[in-house]
């Protein structure tokens, strides 16, 4: 299932509109991104297909997605694993690309998309990691960590999925990849009231997956690893480079190291007196 790239106004682009490739859709889930969703949906409306999955969002969120496709679905979240596993299974392209409402496929990014879909060979990688432009609090952050930051987002359909480690999924897929050099563009968090906003939610998700292998937590753990997260942000991997958006990067990293660890001590605290109350 091929079909000539769609016309875009640039010469460039409509120099390219007679190659032929293949078909690519985007899979984006939501809830209450009425702040990110139009420029993330825009960025992607040369796609051959959108589809966007709604964790019944109370904002605009749903009237925005209207007017970039039909394809909504609304369903319970579950996790991101689960919620974008659902995404791609309803995506009918060739190709799928995962964005995130909060994430912007470049001109050139698009570019480069479409020249690895066209003109293709059997041998060719069937997944692609995409680098990543990161901006925190308004600022590019370069170091700390943050780039390239590659992500696999470009995948033939059907190869494979997203496990379940929260909150950030790994994807597991049968064949070759390869890397694209054009970055997209991830306004992470353009506040630190977003930041903080978000941090309780994912500081759980990430304790809850630590303690399936954690079998306990020492006070080691609380005192040094938030010392070597910051240092290891900041100093090995220069986050000083980036001014103070490269300190704030690597003091909340470095905070969140703490929280998730004394989360999960909490967690194993209460599985202790649970074991304790059901020997009695």
């Amino acid at each position: 299932m091929t079909k000539p790239v769609r016309k875009h106004q640039s010469s460039d682009q409509e120099n390219r509109s007679s190659v032929q490739r293949e078909t690519v859709g985007s899979a984006v889930v939501s809830f209450n991104e009425e702040k990110n969703l139009q420029p993330c949906l825009e960025s992607a409306k040369w796609m051959d297909e959108i589809v966007v999955v709604d964790s019944f969002s109370t904002d605009r969120t749903i009237d925005i997605a209207r007017k970039y496709t039909d394809k909504i679905f609304q369903r319970p979240w579950r996790g991101f694993g689960d919620q974008k596993n659902f995404a791609m299974d309803q995506v009918s392209t060739e190709w799928v690309f995962i964005l995130d409402s909060d994430e912007r496929i470049s001109v050139e990014l698009q570019a480069e998309i479409e020249t690895v879909l066209s003109a293709r060979s059997t041998d060719d990688p069937v997944a692609y990691y995409v680098p990543r432009h990161n901006y925190y609090f308004g600022s590019l952050v370069l170091h700390a960590g943050c780039y390239p930051d590659y992500q696999l987002r470009l995948f033939r359909r059907g190869i494979g999925h997203l496990d379940d480690a929260e909150p950030h999924n790994k994807f597991i897929f049968t064949g070759d990849s390869a890397y694209l050099s054009c970055p997209l563009i991830h306004h992470t968090r353009p506040t630190l009231q977003n930041y903080l906003e978000k941090f309780s939610n994912f500081t759980t998700m990430a304790a809850q997956d630590r303690a399936k292998t954690k079998g306990y937590v020492r006070s080691t753990d609380l005192l040094f690893r938030p010392v070597f997260t910051f240092l290891k942000y900041f100093l090995v991997r220069q986050g000083y480079r980036d001014g103070m958006s490269g300190f704030l990067v690597s003091a909340l990293a470095s905070m969140y190291t703490f929280v998730k660890y004394a989360k999960v001590w909490h967690m194993k605290q209460y599985e202790s007196y649970g074991s304790l109350q059901e020997k009695k």
